[in-house]
């Protein structure tokens, strides 16, 4: 493959990614196996795929400044273990020896898939829940979203929906302000693990810079058509493709 085609399917993988975040979560789904497919080692690909989405999480934070305008200062400590479980992830992906993770992959990516899959019946389930405000709910808060940052840092696909259940556990139930809080959130674990990615030199630039372009253009060129298509049949397609993914790379490793 000529490097021009690879940059190419990086640029057109980081667009289409960015446009499914527009209206449903599961983007990583399809820039991070492209990477693999691409012949980009596991590892590099997770890290330059996290470099790469972090633009898309500040847009996102942009969309929802409404609905965090109204969060409650003391969710703001979410933040704290965010940070801290995603350098704790991101050291463990630095540590874990390349051919563990290259097998690891395909489950990682089919467990993201399966979550992604089933994120609306739980996101319902968790919503209907009686509301908790107690300290000591909002401890048990700050511990599942530091092991949510853990494996944010580590993997970092499907993490959303696991965070919705973070702040479910708090009694929340206006989905808007939870996914402006998620995201906010998102943009605390993808800054610090690309940043410790990039100090270890685990990020391809050129990858990563590429994908970036892609996400920032697509989220505004084609969250219109993305919305067209509708919520289904992005849904769907996203999950089709990471069942062939995971199918594909458990048949490559």
């Amino acid at each position: 493959m000529t490097p021009t085609l690879h940059h190419a399917i990086v640029f057109a993988a980081g667009f289409i990614s960015s446009s499914i975040n527009s209206i449903a979560f599961g983007g990583s789904l399809i820039s991070f196996p492209t990477l693999v497919w691409l012949g980009v080692p596991p590892i590099l690909a997770n890290a330059t795929n996290t470099a790469a989405i972090w633009p898309g999480s500040l847009g996102a934070v942009w969309g929802y400044r409404e609905e965090l305008r109204r969060t409650k200062p003391i969710m703001y400590w979410l933040i704290v273990p965010s940070i801290v479980g995603t350098i704790a992830g991101a050291m463990l992906l630095r540590i874990t020896p390349p051919a563990l993770f290259d097998r690891l992959v395909p489950l990682l990516i089919l467990f993201a898939t399966l979550l992604f899959a089933v994120q609306e019946r739980v996101q319902r389930f968790l919503n209907v829940a009686p509301g908790h405000h107690g300290s000591l709910w909002f401890t048990g808060a700050m511990i599942f979203q530091f092991f949510v940052s853990v494996y944010g840092g580590y993997f970092g696909a499907g993490m959303g929906i696991l965070m919705l259940a973070a702040l479910a556990i708090l009694g929340h139930d206006d989905i808007h302000q939870m996914n402006g809080l998620k995201n906010l959130l998102a943009v605390f674990i993808n800054a610090v693990a690309a940043a410790y990615f990039f100090r270890a030199g685990m990020v391809i630039v050129s990858d990563a810079v590429i994908m970036a372009a892609g996400a920032i253009i697509g989220g505004v060129a084609s969250a219109g058509f993305a919305r067209r298509m509708g919520r289904k049949a992005v849904r769907r397609a996203v999950i089709a493709f990471g069942f062939a993914m995971t199918v594909a790379l458990l048949f490559r490793l």
